[in-house]
């Protein structure tokens, strides 16, 4: 079976992720069939770069994505490419939605960083109040 999935490369505490199509009985790092893209998860965006086509073929022909990839290819709108191929769509209409698509993935991450900058700060704002509270003694027996 035919999976596509994470190759890592980079260096030590520095990886950098090809994903790739490659036979499931393979190692992780062993001979691949064909290189789709790359992901890079040390960017301040995470960089993912994929070559739909030939994405969208091996799904077709029956390669089956890791949870992982399945969440790039979902992000990069991979999967939505393929969903519309299959409706019959224009490629305008097509272009149209992934353009669309790629923005609303977008604010949805600044989205998610904002409130987990606010999250982070409110923990540390509350440990630091808790830190200044003089603790009450216990009463003496």
């Amino acid at each position: 079976m035919v999976k596509l999935r994470l190759r890592r490369k980079g260096r030590t505490h520095h990886p950098i992720y090809d994903i790739v199509a490659i036979d499931s009985r393979k190692r992780r790092d062993g001979a691949f069939i064909e290189r789709l893209g790359y992901f890079d998860p040390h960017q301040n965006t995470k960089t993912i770069s994929i070559d739909h086509e030939r994405a969208v073929y091996w799904l077709n022909v029956g390669a089956q994505p890791t949870d992982v990839v399945r969440l790039l290819l979902s992000y990069d709108g991979v999967l939505l490419r393929r969903a519309l191929m299959k409706q019959g769509r224009k490629s305008e209409e097509i272009e149209q939605e992934i353009a669309k698509h790629r923005q609303i993935v977008a604010e949805r991450y600044r989205r998610r960083k904002e409130l987990r900058r606010k999250r982070i700060e409110a923990k540390k704002k509350a440990e630091q109040e808790a830190q200044n509270q003089p603790q009450e003694e216990a009463p003496a027996e």
